[in-house]
């Protein structure tokens, strides 16, 4: 069998609405005597096919599934991040709390204890990754796990708190809504 038909034989057997994001790491066991540059054209390959949609770098949706729509960004700054910790704060928490006027549509904004940066996801939009030197002991209890993101999430406190010590500007702040 070819490994395209492999492939597409094992994300029809094994995806499904939960598991429907894939990183090239996920592909290794399927294929254990490929090289990691063989893999990749192999993974190219199914992208023009249509049979993956690749998201960001490493990291691929395979459409048939069933997902959610919407969540995409969210479960892959999960994927991203899940040896590191990690949670939804910033512009993304104060936004869906009606504490800033603006919500950054495409764009999620996370602290992390990994390096900062930006994950540009194409037409999916970005995820930024903010480096913070918080635990998760000194955090736990501004924190709760929303399954829909598949991501610890700050409160609202906490994500004012995250804005001032990233240097973020405060201007859009419906300071009237904080204090409800």
């Amino acid at each position: 069998m070819q490994a395209i038909q492999k492939l597409r034989k094992t994300l029809e057997t094994l995806a499904d609405g939960e598991h429907y994001l894939f990183s090239v790491s996920d592909f290794y066991p399927l294929f254990p005597g490929m090289s990691e540059e063989a893999l990749r054209v192999l993974l190219g390959r199914a992208v023009k096919a249509e049979l993956l949609q690749r998201i960001c770098r490493g990291m691929y949706v395979y459409p048939k599934a069933g997902h959610p729509r919407g969540f995409e960004l969210y479960h892959a700054a999960s994927r991203l991040r899940e040896d590191t910790f990690c949670y939804l704060s910033l512009e993304s928490v104060l936004s869906e709390a009606g504490i800033i006027s603006q919500i950054p549509l495409g764009w999620i904004t996370l602290m992390t204890g990994g390096r900062s940066g930006i994950i540009h996801c194409g037409k999916q939009g970005s995820i930024e990754f903010i480096h913070t030197k918080k635990s998760f002991d000194g955090v736990s209890s501004r924190l709760f796990y929303d399954p829909r993101y598949r991501l610890w999430r700050a409160s609202a406190d906490l994500a004012l708190e995250d804005m001032r010590a990233a240097k973020r500007s405060l201007d859009l702040v419906d300071w009237g809504a904080v204090s409800e």
